[in-house]
């Protein structure tokens, strides 16, 4: 059963997560936990005029499906805005759910196989909540 669950390529992308270390002085940081499983994720994101990601770093206390995400998150976030983060999280969430398609983010067929653990949606989650919080942040008026 987490065999196919936890393979070799989620685990290459849970690793992933380190070669985006926190980055000091960042325009956003914020501060999520999944309250189900517990998983933990801190997100810095520096952002352009237009509100478009120009780069990420984080810290993930999270299995390794939930650190698998992050990595996807930071690895292709750069260049997207609030909207489009936003819509992808939809989608996954949707899909989950047993709505849609497999979401059109890239790298997220390699998650596929969480679709059946409803325990670990949470922690894949996690990573675009995160980036929704901070991005609504900027979008918010002062």
């Amino acid at each position: 059963m987490s065999g196919a669950l936890y393979n070799r390529d989620i685990l290459a992308l849970a690793v992933g997560s380190a070669d985006f270390p926190l980055r000091e002085g960042a325009r956003h940081r914020v501060s999520v936990r999944a309250p189900l499983c517990g998983s933990a994720i801190i997100l810095d994101i520096d952002t352009d005029e237009a509100g478009r990601v120009t780069g990420i770093g984080m810290h993930v206390e999270a299995c390794a499906l939930g650190q698998a995400s992050a990595t996807l998150l930071a690895r292709h976030a750069e260049g997207k805005n609030l909207t489009e983060i936003g819509a992808a999280r939809a989608a996954i969430a949707g899909w989950f759910a047993g709505e849609g398609d497999l979401p059109d983010w890239p790298g997220f067929d390699l998650l596929a196989a969480a679709r059946d653990y409803p325990a670990r949606h949470g922690a894949i989650l996690l990573p675009f909540d995160a980036a929704v919080a901070a991005l609504g942040e900027q979008a918010a008026p002062v």
